[in-house]
């Protein structure tokens, strides 16, 4: 544990939370590709083989939106193209991509909001994954850093977990807004590991 960190992490009471790497985020050419989370797939790969491996349970988000009506109107408002195509159940694109595919055993959360646990049943879900109240870290990895990831990891502080928000393996639409959701996080909300010292920690 590093000397002036909040906590210690305890791998035998964490979580790990993939969000949004579906392939209308991640495919190149996609509808709302995010260039840094492909370039980040190797490091997310990593975190996932360990949790899987020291048995750190793993849940997906996928992000999905309807051509029945508009689930996400604020959203649509500031995105239009999201009014007519992107991550609409049933396609392709809103599913996770091949290289971090869930298992059949691994929770998956469908959500029509950036924060995970608005309106789903993620919390409910971490609080009894390992046994009533086992769970008291979240570990955030995926994509969009300063939107879902941010939106979600300030949800979990708030729900009193533990936050490992992992630098290199968020891909954000930028640099600066990858970096500032580092720099708040890092201050209030959670602890900013890289994918070597999350892995040193669980060793």
């Amino acid at each position: 544990m590093v000397s002036n960190a909040p906590w210690a992490f305890d791998k035998d009471r964490a979580a790990l939370l993939v969000i949004d790497m579906q392939r209308d985020f991640v495919e190149d050419g996609a509808i709302m590709e995010v260039a840094m989370a492909r370039a980040r797939i190797p490091e997310m790969k990593r975190i996932l083989d360990r949790c899987r491996e020291t048995g750190v349970p793993v849940f997906f988000t996928r992000h999905v939106l309807s051509d029945r009506f508009d689930i996400s109107p604020l959203e649509t408002a500031y995105i239009p193209r999201l009014k007519t195509a992107g991550m609409r159940e049933g396609t392709p694109g809103a599913d996770v991509i091949p290289e971090l595919a869930p298992l059949p055993e691994e929770t998956v959360i469908v959500k029509h909001r950036y924060d995970a646990f608005y309106n789903t049943p993620l919390d409910t879900a971490l609080r009894n994954v390992r046994g009533a109240g086992g769970v008291d870290t979240v570990v955030v990895i995926g994509t969009v850093t300063n939107i879902c990831c941010e939106s979600t990891a300030r949800s979990a502080f708030m729900r009193d977990y533990k936050v490992a928000f992992i630098s290199d393996a968020n891909g954000g639409l930028d640099t600066a807004s990858h970096e500032a959701t580092l720099d708040i996080v890092g201050k209030v909300f959670g602890r900013v590991m890289s994918t070597d010292e999350l892995l040193a920690e669980m060793a």
